[in-house]
């Protein structure tokens, strides 16, 4: 089932193809705040390196290039608060959000404009950039070894992802690195390492100056309902023993006050565990979501309730259990093979 059209967008609106919509960062909410970022740039010394924006489908830095991707759905206030409702996560909530990911995207760019990733003590720090890149990766919360910028514990997935994030830390305006991290000599280290090299190359032009808009939106045939509906896959079979835990989770002893159905209570919170599961576990949203109506499906079939005076404990109890659910879901896809020890 494909999801229906935002109800401020006409059928039309919703079936163009992105490249006919005229979506551009120019006179968008995305042009001041490019503006701060290159600021932030020549505030930190980096003048040579010139990233070039464009608007995709996704967040990235098509590899050998110094072009940022940034989400279409981020040019327009409509389109954020429909990618809202049909994904339940932004990422670039807000100029501070934007800000953040901008940071991160331009550690990508110096990396490979310069190609740090072939200077040994790079490789030292920060592992093989030709390491197999998965999706499915195991993230150990608060490891001392890593810089934490973006949600998911996101510089343990690469040793790319873990300059990145680094980088990000270093150009943060007004964060004082060097005492948050000291208690962390590892990950200082890579701090130190970036603070190092980017003084080092403030006067040294990139080795890479090309720009690849890599799906650039401006070329792309898919409408919004294309791009969106895979996001409404049906919900599949509910696994072995999920309607036991979930009566358990909802139970609501005989002559409560008042019961209120579990399955309000689960669509209520999804977009906050979505967030809150991705922040702290690196379970990607959009796959969270599918569980969480799944969960909502069978508590709606199953009519389950919860004591009003208890919402508090059940909502708890649900945040714990679906986090749970999700490390046992990322284990069961990932497989041995993928593990990182």
């Amino acid at each position: 089932m494909s999801p229906e059209p935002h109800e401020s967008h006409a059928p039309k609106f919703w079936s163009t193809p992105l490249r006919d919509l005229g979506l551009k960062i120019e006179g968008t909410p995305l042009e001041p705040i490019l503006r701060t970022f290159r600021e932030e740039l020549r505030q930190r010394g980096i003048t040579r390196v010139r990233p070039a924006f464009y608007l995709s489908t996704e967040w990235g830095v098509p590899w050998g290039s110094v072009s940022i991707a940034i989400p279409f759905y981020l040019a327009r206030p409509e389109l954020t608060d429909l990618h809202a409702t049909h994904h339940g996560h932004v990422e670039g909530a807000g100029p501070t959000d934007v800000l953040r990911y901008l940071r991160h995207e331009m550690g990508h760019v110096v990396n490979y404009a310069y190609r740090l990733y072939e200077d040994p003590e790079w490789v030292r720090l920060f592992g093989d950039i030709n390491r197999e890149y998965v999706e499915e990766y195991r993230p150990r919360p608060f490891h001392p070894d890593y810089v934490v910028h973006l949600p998911g514990w996101y510089a343990q997935k690469h040793p790319d992802e873990d300059w990145a994030e680094t980088f990000a830390v270093w150009m943060t305006p007004g964060l004082d690195w060097r005492a948050g991290y000291a208690r962390r000599p590892a990950a200082l280290a890579k701090l130190e390492y970036c603070d190092r090299t980017l003084v080092r190359l403030r006067d040294v032009a990139p080795l890479v100056t090309a720009e690849d808009p890599d799906e650039d939106v401006g070329g792309l045939g898919l409408s919004l309902e294309q791009f969106y509906r895979d996001l409404s896959a049906p919900v599949g079979p509910a696994p072995p023993g999920l309607d036991d835990a979930l009566q358990v989770l909802f139970e609501a002893p005989a002559g409560a006050a008042e019961a209120r159905p579990a399955a309000a209570l689960v669509r209520r919170l999804e977009r906050t565990l979505m967030a809150d599961v991705y922040r702290w576990t690196g379970h990607f949203p959009e796959r969270t979501r599918v569980l969480l109506r799944q969960l909502a499906a069978r508590a709606e079939e199953r009519k389950l309730s919860y004591p009003a005076d208890r919402e508090l404990q059940v909502a708890v109890g649900l945040s714990a259990f679906v986090t749970a659910l999700v490390m046992n879901q990322a284990e069961a896809n990932r497989g041995p093979e993928n593990v990182r020890q």
